[in-house]
């Protein structure tokens, strides 16, 4: 059954129950009183109030119907892209399902894409029309202006059947807002008069669903083609993990375009559960809207559970004001998770389960491999296969590799891509016999569990000997002076490359570099970083350090060329 199916059946079986409720602490009070908004609740530490607004499965399924018949009557059809560029907010996924009741296939975009990258996207996917919000009107504006003047300079012509970016900024730009720009159509006007009814279109488990980009962590992004199982799949191994029911109350923060955050709510959406999304992640506004919302389950970045035990422990958040009893699960994924951060969380809240979920755009997200809430005493793994999932750890050649030895994770289910959209070469190096070679290097240890030791790309080879960048990170987030840190490689004229330490201190904490080479004594000397540096550790809205960038930053984004050529 599709994806959509689920949606109808909550809309017939709960109608007027909530199902999605977004929380805006941003918003001035003339804002939400011109948007219709209401008071939630007053964020004591800003002093203001945060307002509310929220929709029940019968509006939810409505909105998807009406989104449907308005993109069929502009022509879009099935096996068409329709892109979404927008901010986290009610109307997002009511409009993913309207584009899937089509036939035609979601392409959620990051909302950091500059203007350029962008325009990448769109012609990468052969986009045919895209819905897009007001944080986006300068970047859409730019791209418009700079393909009009290509047009006049006569180097390019519009010809709406080219399946490139010049078409769709032409004509098929639908703006979701308020205040329409001239150059794009006004979104809720073209809603008006629509039927709300279910279009009559058939979808199968094997038809294309969506394609999703990767993170851009190794250069351009890829196009992620995934069919309407995989989607089905993702709500299967969701609830499967973390046991959500029609009770359930899910706080969704990180950004929806991202396989993350959906793939997690999609457990909701299979049970019917409320799902509540925050615009904020501020420690304050999150444990408000936790308490507020009556939440049970929390879906956490690294970097955001850090800065919630830093306020408790400086005093910034008092935990005795707000009733956090309802819950229930606090997980964390995208990025490895520090074991040190999670015997931190369970201090506070010893009443938690926790878990962690592994996996990649190219498995439809989370949940190829889980931890599972039962398995703490092993904090560290990302566990094992997921529900419907298989695993392997091989070497070059694919050939298994002993247990506890460092070798490619391999996943293999029905949630894996059916390829990269147009990238024949890229999809026959990462498929191979039905198995997705990650990318990921990790070892199982004597109980099936498997450790993330590093990104294949992100080993450092240093006078021969390999060094997994996150092995060095985790230690050094022991010392509890690091709000956080990234390793890279640094080039170096006789052994390659080292290991250098890019290290942002708590605020207000004082860290120097002889601090931290002390605290490495207790690690391997051919471990221990041989540069430490004192900067801020850029972040992916997923939550994944930017390592790209970083080498950019020191110079060492062409490092194998250096060694190669000198």
């Amino acid at each position: 059954m599709p994806i959509t199916d689920f949606l109808e059946r909550n809309a017939r079986d709960f109608a007027d129950e909530i199902a999605l409720v977004e929380i805006n602490p941003s918003f001035t009070s003339r804002q939400a009183a011109q948007r219709g908004w209401k008071e939630a609740f007053l964020v004591e530490t800003a002093k203001r109030p945060s307002y509310r607004k929220e929709m029940t499965w019968r509006q939810f399924d409505e909105l998807s119907n009406c989104t449907a018949q308005f993109l069929l009557s502009q022509g879009v059809k099935r096996g068409d892209k329709v892109a979404i560029l927008m901010m986290n907010c009610l109307e997002w996924l009511p409009l993913y399902f309207g584009i899937l009741k089509t036939g035609a296939l979601a392409v959620p975009m990051n909302f950091r894409y500059s203007s350029d990258e962008i325009e990448y996207c769109l012609k990468l996917a052969d986009v045919s029309l895209l819905l897009f919000g007001p944080e986006f009107v300068e970047r859409i504006e730019e791209l418009k202006m700079k393909n009009e003047k290509l047009i006049i300079d006569g180097l390019t012509t519009c010809d709406k059947t080219d399946n490139s970016s010049l078409s769709i900024l032409n004509s098929s730009l639908h703006y979701v807002g308020d205040n329409c720009p001239a150059f794009a159509q006004d979104f809720f006007a073209g809603l008006a008069g629509m039927s709300c009814d279910k279009p009559n279109i058939t979808l199968s488990d094997e038809q294309d669903g969506a394609i999703y980009f990767s993170s851009g962590t190794t250069g351009f992004p890829k196009a992620i083609l995934h069919t309407h199982r995989s989607l089905v799949h993702a709500c299967e191994t969701e609830q499967a993990h973390h046991g959500q029911t029609h009770d359930d109350v899910f706080l969704c923060i990180p950004p929806l375009y991202h396989t993350g955050a959906k793939m997690h709510w999609f457990g909701s959406l299979l049970v019917g559960g409320r799902g509540v999304l925050l615009r904020g992640v501020q420690p304050d506004w999150i444990i408000e809207t936790a308490a507020k919302e009556r939440a049970t389950i929390v879906w956490l970045l690294v970097p955001w559970c850090q800065d919630i035990l830093d306020a408790i422990e400086r005093g910034d958040v008092d935990l005795a004001r707000h009733d956090l009893s309802p819950l229930r699960l606090m997980h964390i994924g995208a990025q490895p998770v520090p074991p040190s951060l999670v015997k931190r969380w369970l201090s506070i809240f010893p009443h938690h389960d926790y878990d962690t979920n592994y996996g990649l755009s190219e498995s439809i997200g989370p949940g190829s491999v889980h931890l599972g809430v039962g398995n703490i005493h092993k904090v560290g793994a990302i566990g094992k296969a997921g529900y419907g999932w298989q695993t392997r750890i091989a070497d070059e050649n694919g050939s298994d590799v002993p247990r506890g030895d460092v070798g490619e994770l391999l996943v293999k289910g029905d949630g894996v891509m059916k390829c990269y959209y147009k990238d024949e070469a890229a999809t026959a190096a990462s498929l191979k016999d039905g198995w997705l070679y990650t990318g990921d290097m990790a070892r199982e240890d004597e109980d099936g569990f498997i450790y993330l030791v590093d990104r294949k790309k992100d080993v450092i080879i240093t006078g021969g000997e390999n060094l997994y960048p996150v092995q060095i990170e985790d230690f050094l987030r022991e010392m509890s002076e690091i709000k956080d840190v990234a390793v890279i490689g640094l080039p170096d004229e006789r052994l390659g490359e080292i290991a250098a330490a890019i290290i942002e201190p708590k605020p207000d904490a004082t860290l120097t570099e002889e601090m931290v080479e002390a605290y490495c004594l207790a690690m391997p000397r051919y471990k221990r970083p041989k540069r430490i540096i004192f900067d801020h550790v850029p972040r992916n809205p997923t939550g994944k350090i930017e390592k790209p960038a970083l080498r950019r930053r020191y110079s060492a984004d062409k490092l194998v060329e250096a060694e190669t050529t000198r």
